[in-house]
């Protein structure tokens, strides 16, 4: 039952001696309450509430309190029960809803508290709507409390709390705890099992949900979704796509939810081909392009390497809010075009949308990737001067990395020595990456030592550390920092590329030899070098490890994955198709060099997503002017 149709079910609802039970005018009280659209009408009407003398009727102030919250008024909601003769176990449930409805948990466990001590026997609602407080507070000895409260009062096979111990428990990491409530759930119940597979894939235990998944007779749409969504959070984007194909299998309709949880997953994996199918399935099934789900496809065409696709479908949108700007700012700065991310920030603001910390990061991170350095600086100030945002840690990075890129090391150095808040690995990270472009040992060895000292040194920074080291012909130091990378542990990441080629997603490793094409893959790398190097291609061996033979460093470069991604797109595709390749690192000087000499000599647009940013490389260049 909800609580917003409480107030019509009639007086049996609270006590039979109400003292204004026979009030001709409540029904017309609540009726007015229930069609006010905002805080100013409710509070007029609450005086003359007051005039009346019916601010006693527990019916109104229920009421009352419930339209309050609805409109985020909880201070105004938390008066009206403190004025209250006596109140029952409605009105404390409605204040309760209200906090949970506000974030405000931990008064609403309080709230709930106070009620038991003045001996106010909880109801089923009550207890579901503290549980709910509980489990968004992760208060988990609480909610073993309110648990026995419910067992004593032969509460707990109420389904509902049943379903709020579970989540409650599967939050906290308690999972036997909540393996057992859904136990005592009567089988086949699909709503109880999606709460069961969520809890589990919000831990990552991916085999344990698709256990319960497969348990389940009938799955609706929310199962499917469920599903579908904890794989993409755990970064099993592949299986989402399966799981999502066995959705259609099933005849099972996917609902707007569903379409952002998928076009996520052809996000991360440059699923465009996908994604276009998708695109189509919305507007064939009359799904609401919504922001959200608008956003979501804007993100997934930039994200594809289809900048274009994602200004149409931004275009032809009807309604756009903050969430549809940052998408389309986002994308256009990822794929380099700084000016026109700045233009439709500007377009933003003239449309009276304001800005959010969201925002702030894709304008500077287009200023970053244009190196606008003092328009940077601008809009970095105008955060706090003209919209009362603090800079937080991903845009003090964003200007780290804008005055790493044009080279100004020092001056980002003393930039996160003036930081409001500590800096991170990530942004020592991005500092340690424009030493090595810029060949500042020094400050790079600086930076190392100080990440180092403060155990958040990882396999990445001593990677970057060497490579500073061997651009400066310091191989013994490179050698040393490798060697202790080693003896520490640290495994590098290993570089991962894909391409989509007839709507399946084909990855490659570092020389990766598991391709069930691989020898005609290598074979065309052997080719390909060979045309290269008529073409004039030198290899950039500096950075290979000095201590191999030359023939040796060629082949290191030459196996790398976006390589064997690109010849696998060339041998498996027409003639003039354009190839989209992404990569998990960030691509090398020697592979940008040769990729721009295969787009001149084969005709081809590739586009290539990396770690930081697109490239689009066409007729011998790349969008990104050898910046990045």
């Amino acid at each position: 039952m909800s609580y917003s149709t409480v107030a019509v079910l009639g007086n049996s609802f609270f006590p039979a001696n109400s003292k204004s039970k026979n009030s001709p005018d409540r029904k017309e009280i609540i009726s007015l309450l229930q069609r006010c659209k905002h805080m100013n009408q409710i509070q007029s009407l609450h005086a003359k509430i007051i005039k009346k003398g019916q601010e006693n009727d527990p019916f109104i102030a229920f009421e009352l309190i419930r339209v309050c919250s609805n409109f985020n008024s909880i201070d105004h909601a938390s008066k009206i029960f403190q004025n209250a003769q006596n109140p029952n176990v409605y009105l404390y449930t409605a204040l309760i809803d209200g906090f949970v409805l506000s974030g405000s948990y931990v008064d609403a466990i309080r709230l709930y508290c106070q009620m038991v001590y003045e001996s106010i026997l909880p109801d089923a609602y009550a207890i579901t709507s503290v549980l709910k407080a509980c489990g968004f507070q992760l208060a988990l000895e609480e909610g073993k409390q309110v648990h026995g409260q419910a067992l004593k009062l032969r509460l707990s096979s109420n389904r509902l709390i049943r379903m709020k111990l579970m989540e409650l428990y599967g939050k906290c990491g308690e999972f036997e705890n909540a393996q057992q409530v859904y136990a005592e759930m009567p089988e086949g119940d699909v709503v109880a099992s999606t709460v069961m597979i969520t809890c589990y894939l919000n831990y990552g235990f991916i085999n344990e949900a698709i256990g319960v998944f497969n348990r389940v007779l009938v799955r609706d749409t929310v199962c499917w979704t469920a599903m579908i969504d904890g794989f993409v959070r755990n970064g099993e984007f592949n299986r989402a796509l399966e799981v999502f194909r066995e959705m259609q299998e099933d005849d099972v309709r996917p609902n707007e939810v569903t379409m952002v949880c998928v076009l996520s997953a052809c996000s991360q994996l440059g699923a465009l081909e996908l994604g276009r199918w998708l695109h189509f399935y919305i507007e064939k099934y009359g799904i609401k392009l919504n922001h959200v789900v608008g956003g979501a496809l804007i993100s997934m065409y930039s994200r594809c390497g289809d900048i274009d696709e994602a200004q149409r479908v931004f275009d032809g949108m009807k309604e756009r809010d903050v969430t549809t700007y940052n998408s389309m700012i986002s994308g256009l700065a990822m794929h380099g075009k700084s000016i026109e991310a700045i233009e439709m920030f500007r377009r933003m603001m003239k449309q009276g949308i304001s800005p959010n910390n969201i925002t702030f990061i894709g304008v500077l991170n287009a200023c970053s990737h244009g190196g606008l350095v003092e328009l940077g600086y601008e809009i970095y100030h105008s955060m706090t001067r003209d919209y009362g945002i603090e800079p937080q840690i991903e845009h003090y990075g964003c200007m780290v990395d804008l005055l790493g890129r044009v080279g100004r090391l020092e001056e980002a150095y003393n930039f996160i020595r003036e930081m409001k808040i500590a800096p991170d690995h990530i942004i020592y990270g991005a500092l340690l990456s424009a030493c090595k472009i810029h060949g500042n040992t020094e400050i790079g060895e600086s930076i190392a030592k100080i990440l180092v000292d403060c155990g958040r040194a990882d396999s990445g920074t001593y990677i970057l550390l060497s490579n500073v080291y061997a651009l400066s012909g310091r191989w013994k130091e490179a050698a040393k920092v490798r060697a202790k990378m080693e003896e520490g542990g640290m495994l590098k990441e290993p570089g991962c590329s894909s391409i989509e080629v007839n709507n399946e997603i084909h990855e490659f490793l570092l020389g990766d030899i598991r391709h069930p094409q691989r020898e005609v893959i290598y074979k065309k790398l052997k080719e390909l070098n060979r045309v290269l190097k008529l073409e004039g291609y030198l290899p950039s061996t500096e950075m290979v490890l000095h201590d191999m033979e030359d023939e040796q460093k060629e082949w290191a470069l030459a196996i790398h994955s976006e390589r064997l991604a690109l010849c696998y797109g060339l041998i498996s595709t027409a003639p003039y198709t354009t190839l989209r390749i992404v990569k998990n690192l960030r691509v090398c000087n020697d592979c940008h060099s040769m990729i721009k000499l295969v787009s001149k000599i084969t005709r081809r647009r590739i586009v290539v997503r990396d770690r930081n940013r697109f490239h689009h490389f066409e007729n011998g260049g790349c969008s990104c002017g050898d910046y990045w």
